[in-house]
């Protein structure tokens, strides 16, 4: 019986394909361990995004390369968007790593290490065309914690903004088949789930490459009739692909929280241009305008980039004043990474990083006052939350509203001496705010 420790490193979508990954080892016979002392094979999930992402992945997999000296490991499996995308600098520059799995080869993860462990030499590769779309397992076990859980609905990009490397990891758009993704969720939510997020490199598409058009209003509609599912949630929709079909349907299902997360990049049209964007500013502000206006309630994430290349102090200021004309709910920032084999790379006027990063800075420092005032407007509104957790020592439950999507937003901090469990749901008094979290006490219990 091989005893596996898997590392996951990256975005959600990445955590998706980690769950996929263990659960057909364990269909294998592998038994997932907690401590790297203890595990035959380690498998780190590895991403490449931008650069900090690219140095964690390598620090991570050198980390697990010392338990072949020092505890019982025999096997060291580099797997995901590093894996596939450096597979021969891997090779010959850690030449620790046994196994080298691309992003779409986790179904044959498990023969492969076996494959591995009786060859005794040299090192085992699983390098699928990044246009496969390997067969998603609808048992998949969950690794968030079980009251919410990812729900990768595509796999791929056909964009190609200018900074990305997505489409040269990941592929062409592919959906999956909506009769697997129903399956998926009705299998997470027996298992606890109360909340589902949909993610892709870009939701709101889903569909079309499938069945001709954009079918994710259709999708809401069917995972709405999970009886035991309470919170839907739409992640990573481009602001040119929203319908108004999409719209009515979070309007009209009761299920579907009234949030996107829409990741524009910036604000200044030259900019977006250069990024390979498909709007400009005007065109986003009637997009944001349409959407509180249909959805007044609405909670819009977005992320932003600074220092672009030829990103100039007009455009900053040009980003600066969208982002106080816009107001969003909740905003990420992001200084621009180089990445090799992207157009972005090779253009001219490189922003230095410090600037770029002094920059980003300027805006977060902007949007912790947006969101102290925001937070500061939610005092006395009556909110149903769910629950995440408890710090005992304060008697305070942790908890989140359908405004706040899981490690990424805020919280509200419930007192209570009622013995609550992770994953009920509670209706709340806002009371108090500070820059991100809220504080509320229980109107009543559901």
């Amino acid at each position: 019986m091989l005893k596996i420790y898997f590392v996951s490193l990256g975005c959600d979508k990445n955590l998706v394909d980690s769950e996929m990954m263990i659960t057909d080892l364990r269909k294998h016979g592998f038994v997932l361990v907690n401590e790297e002392t203890e595990a035959d094979v380690i498998v780190v999930n590895t991403c490449c995004f931008i650069g900090d992402a690219k140095e964690e992945s390598i620090n991570t997999l050198l980390e697990m390369a010392e338990y072949k000296e020092v505890a019982n490991c025999k096997l060291l499996v580099a797997a995901g968007c590093l894996a596939q995308r450096y597979h021969e600098e891997i090779r010959t520059e850690i030449p620790e790593v046994d196994v080298i799995v691309g992003t779409m080869g986790y179904e044959n993860l498990a023969e492969t290490i076996r494959e591995a462990l009786e060859e005794h030499a040299g090192v085992v590769e699983s390098l699928e065309s990044i246009d496969y779309l390997p067969q998603p397992l609808t048992d998949r076990d969950s690794m968030s914690g079980g009251y919410f859980a990812y729900l990768k609905i595509a796999e791929g990009c056909d964009k190609h903004c200018t900074y990305c490397v997505i489409p040269k990891v990941r592929g062409a758009y592919r959906s999956v088949p909506m009769e697997n993704l129903l399956a998926q969720a009705k299998h997470l939510v027996a298992n606890g789930a109360k909340e589902l997020i949909l993610v892709a490199q870009e939701t709101t598409l889903y569909g079309t490459d499938l069945y001709g058009t954009k079918s994710l209003p259709l999708l809401l509609e069917k995972l709405s009739e999970i009886e035991e599912l309470r919170w839907i949630r739409i992640m990573y929709c481009y602001p040119e692909e929203i319908t108004a079909e999409l719209v009515q349907a979070m309007k009209k299902l009761p299920k579907v929280c009234h949030y996107l997360d829409i990741p524009i990049q910036h604000g200044s049209d030259s900019v977006l241009k250069r990024m390979g964007r498909r709007t400009d500013q005007a065109q986003l502000k009637e997009r944001i305008a349409h959407l509180r206006e249909e959805i007044p309630d609405i909670t819009l994430r977005t992320t932003l980039i600074t220092g672009f290349p030829g990103e100039t102090e007009e455009d900053f200021e040009i980003l600066k004043d969208f982002v106080q004309e816009m107001q969003f709910d909740r905003l990420g920032v992001f200084s621009y990474s180089r990445e090799e084999d992207t157009p972005a790379a090779e253009m001219p006027d490189q922003v230095d990083e410090e600037i770029a990063q002094e920059r980003r800075d300027v805006i977060m420092q902007m949007q912790q006052e947006i969101a102290f005032q925001k937070t500061q407007k939610q005092i006395g509104r009556v909110l149903d939350v769910m629950v995440e957790g408890r710090l005992p020592e304060d008697g305070v439950y942790i908890t989140r509203t359908y405004m706040d999507a899981p490690e990424v937003d805020g919280y509200v901090f419930v007192a209570s001496d009622w013995n609550l469990m992770s994953g009920d749901f509670l209706t709340v008094k806002i009371t108090g705010a500070d820059e991100y979290d809220l504080i509320g006490e229980i109107v009543e219990e559901e």
